[in-house]
Parts: C-alpha cells; sequence; structure tokens
C-alpha cells in the first residue's frame, strides 16, 4: 500500500469560490521510516531535557505561533472556508493552550508513598515515548497545539500529520513550532488514510491520540491492539438538546441556532439533534426558522462533505422530514450549504442517529421531559449534550443520567478552563484535553529504595 504513495500529491481548493489553494506532495514510504527513526532517536534526550527547559521550548514555539498568527489564519481560511476572523481566533486559542501547558509541565508531579521508615517510596511519571498525533480539520491549530503541547512538555517526541483536508495550515504550524524545539523532537507528515493508517500501525508508535471521525479511531484502535499502543480519542458525536416546557421558546431558538450552525455545524460538539416539548414546539419552531433564515454561513470545507450533509437531509425530507428552511444545494462555486432546519424527524432518520457535521437542526417532538431524556440518551456517541430548562429537578436528572462526556445546562457552549472530560462509547476513551491529557502522556513508575545492610564491624 505504501508504495502506491510515491509520487502522490494532495489538491486543495478554496470552498468559497472552488480556486487552486495548493498541492503537497503525500510523504513517501522513505520519508515516513526517516521521521519514525529520528523519532526514535532523539526521544531519549528530550526525556532528559529538564522539564523547565521543555516548558521554556513550548512557550518559545507558542510566541512564534502568535507572530505569525495572520499567516496561519489565512492559510485555514483558504483550505477549510473557515471566516478570518474565527481562524485567528482558534490560532490565538491554540497560543493559549501552548502557554498553559508550558507552565502546566514543570509542575507536573508523582507522590511519596509512605512505606517503611528506612526505605523511600516514589511514584514517578515517565514520557511515553513517541506520540502519533493524527488532528483534524475543522479547528486545525487549536486542536493540535493541545495534543502537540501536552506531549512535548511531558518528555515525548512527536509525528503529526494533520488533516489532508488543511495541510498547507498543519505544514505551517509544524514549522513554526519546530523552529523553538530541537531537530526531530517535533516532525510533520503530510498525507490521506494512508499515511495515518500507517503511522497508527507502526510498532515503534507507543501512543496514538487522534481526533477525527468514529471510522477512523475504530481503526486506530485495531491497529493499537496489535502494537500494544496506548490510544486517546475523540471521535464523532451526535449531540442532543433538550428544549424543556418551561423555557422562553425563543431565546431557546436562538441557543439551538448557535449550536447547530456554529462554524456551519462542523464542530465536534455542534448540536445534532433536539428533541422540543410539544407544549412550546410550533413557537421554537417558527423562532429557529427564523434564525436559520437570517444568517449567511461561511462554505462547508469542501464539495465533498457537502455531498454528505446533503444526503442526509434529501433523505431526512424523503422519509417524511419537512425543511422548514434550507434543505437545497446552491448553485455556483464552492461548497456553500444553507441552515437547515428539519421537522417532524423520527428517531429512524439517519438525521438523528449519525454525525452530520453540517449546518442542520433536525428537530423531533415530545410529549414530556421523561421522553425527550430517554431518546437523548440514545444512540452509539457518548461527546456531549445541552439542556435547556428551568427545572431544578430535571437539570439534576439530565445530568446524572445522560451518557456522556460534557452536560451543559441552559447554554449550548461554555465551561470553565480546564475542565477536561473523557468521551462515552463511540466517541472516544480518554482525556484528549485539560491537565489530565498531561497524566495520559506519561506512565508511572513505581521506585522502592532501601538503604543497603551495614556491614558487621562498619560505622
Amino acid at each position: 500500500m505504501l508504495d502506491e504513495l510515491t509520487g502522490r500529491t494532495i489538491e486543495i481548493y478554496d470552498p468559497a469560490n472552488g480556486d487552486l489553494v495548493g498541492a503537497v506532495s503525500i510523504a513517501t514510504p522513505t520519508e515516513i521510516d526517516r521521521a519514525v527513526e529520528r523519532a526514535q532517536q532523539r526521544s531519549t534526550d528530550w526525556a532528559r531535557t529538564p522539564a523547565a527547559d521543555r516548558g521554556a521550548a513550548v512557550r518559545a514555539a507558542a510566541g512564534l505561533l502568535r507572530e505569525h498568527a495572520d499567516e496561519l489564519a489565512e492559510l485555514n481560511r483558504a483550505e477549510t472556508g473557515k471566516p478570518f476572523d474565527e481562524a485567528r481566533g482558534g490560532v490565538l486559542a491554540g497560543v493559549g493552550t501552548l502557554e498553559q501547558y508550558a507552565e502546566l509541565g514543570p509542575v507536573h508531579r508523582g507522590r511519596t508513598l509512605l512505606g517503611n521508615s528506612n526505605a523511600t517510596d516514589l511514584m514517578v511519571p515517565e514520557p511515553r515515548g513517541v506520540v502519533v498525533a493524527l488532528t483534524p480539520w475543522n479547528d486545525p491549530v487549536a486542536v493540535a497545539c493541545g495534543l502537540l503541547g501536552a506531549a512535548l512538555v511531558t518528555g515525548n517526541v512527536v509525528i503529526h500529520k494533520p488533516s489532508e483536508r488543511c495541510p498547507h495550515t498543519g505544514r505551517r504550524l509544524g514549522e513554526l513550532m519546530a523552529a523553538a524545539l530541537p531537530d526531530g523532537v517535533l516532525t510533520t507528515l503530510l498525507g490521506d488514510g494512508d499515511v495515518g493508517a500507517e503511522l497508527a500501525g507502526r510498532p515503534e508508535a507507543n501512543v496514538i491520540a487522534h481526533v477525527g471521525s468514529t471510522a477512523t479511531g475504530r481503526s486506530i484502535a485495531r491497529a493499537a491492539a496489535a502494537t500494544g499502543a496506548k490510544v486517546l480519542l475523540e471521535n464523532g458525536g451526535n449531540d442532543p438538546l433538550i428544549v424543556d416546557e418551561d423555557v422562553d421558546p425563543v431565546w431557546a431558538a436562538g441557543q439551538a441556532a448557535l449550536g447547530a450552525f456554529a462554524n456551519s455545524g462542523q464542530l465536534c460538539v455542534a448540536v445534532e439533534r433536539i428533541y422540543v416539548h410539544r407544549a412550546l414546539a410550533d413557537r421554537f419552531l417558527d423562532a429557529l426558522a427564523a434564525e436559520a433564515s437570517s444568517r449567511q454561513l461561511a462554505p462547508l470545507v469542501d464539495r465533498r462533505h457537502r455531498e454528505l450533509v446533503h444526503r442526509q437531509v434529501a433523505a431526512a425530507v424523503s422519509s417524511g422530514a419537512t425543511a422548514l428552511t434550507g434543505g437545497d444545494l446552491p448553485s455556483g462555486p464552492g461548497a456553500h450549504y444553507p441552515a437547515t432546519v428539519l421537522a417532524d424527524c423520527g428517531p429512524e432518520l439517519e438525521v438523528m442517529q449519525a454525525e452530520t457535521f453540517g449546518p442542520v437542526a433536525p428537530v423531533a417532538v415530545v410529549d414530556s421531559f421523561d421522553e425527550a431524556l430517554r431518546l437523548a440518551a440514545t444512540g452509539e456517541y457518548g461527546l456531549a449534550a445541552s439542556v435547556l430548562t428551568g427545572s431544578m429537578t430535571n437539570a439534576q436528572r439530565a445530568w446524572r443520567e445522560l451518557p456522556v462526556g460534557t452536560v451543559k445546562i441552559n447554554a449550548v457552549f461554555g465551561g470553565a478552563p480546564g475542565g477536561a472530560a473523557q468521551p462515552r462509547r463511540a466517541s472516544g476513551s480518554g482525556f484528549g484535553y485539560g491537565p489530565e491529557l498531561l497524566d495520559e502522556l506519561t506512565q508511572v513508575k513505581v521506585v522502592h529504595w532501601e538503604a543497603p545492610p551495614v556491614a558487621p564491624g562498619t560505622v
């Protein structure tokens, strides 16, 4: 399979107008071998580097990204269609994450244990070794900085493959960060799924960290089962939103629109399905349709993805759902798709069961909070959920009973800094961010150290 990669390129087209952004070469088998070999060679020295020095290097990398924030944002805009200001915000979020890990890394600590008085007992975190990071296109700098920063400050070396949908952004990110690090500590390889699969299956990889689709995550898990690599996965979601009967339907519609249409629906924690109480369903749907009609969205990442989104919408309509707004493929260049509201959505529809990852708000009407909670808890995913309710009892039930990693009450986005959740079921496994990611990227060694017995006749 790898021999077929040689000489292949990836072409990227601006999803706003269809213009060619550029082409990049897919990493060859020789380049992959060299990257893995170089990472192994640098692993011991980087692990032995004082934690404060590793933190200083990551802080310097953050400074370089800040200096080049506009450049990275423009590359991101051209490749994925993300508006420039939002793309720049993603870069600065990544800078902030690197700076946080630069501070947290040197104070990441083990434990002393209370053993015998003549012994010292320690639990010591150590780097895992070679980390393969496979990162997505929807917020490429912010997400990558989390995985790369945490891996580097804990003494791991990293091979990073950014998404094939934003290779120019990923390559430049890698160049800037690598300039602040010793040679070989961070390597960026460009390529498609074949390159990612090859890296995930390498026995030299000690950790595989992946943010992306569930199908790819499952493939990675199978590969890691054969090599023994640790796997960190944040994969797909089908995040529900429950709208209880006691909330303002216009406010609720604004929250639903924000959750479903932000970044054109291309967010891991986007609102993917909505359960609204019958008592306010008509007013809610009217307000949500008005919200959708008023929004001018950025394009989807490419036409291939747009086809997947539209296929789900068309299938829902053909099965009885009603498109209150949107739902049509626009004419003209690019990969634009309108904000779409679907009513009369039954639980069997793919748009209610699968991750759409587009600006689509499918709505089902329910007769009680119990029914909404039951339906929201169904399905194979377990990433996040949102609940809009004025009832303390219902809010408590929701966060306790929903089988997801994150529950948001009365706000579809938000949260305190440092919060980290573990996705459930098909949505992945492990902490993929926050201070806990430092624990994921280290392994603990127990040390028991006793003094030798004193020889007879010695002092």
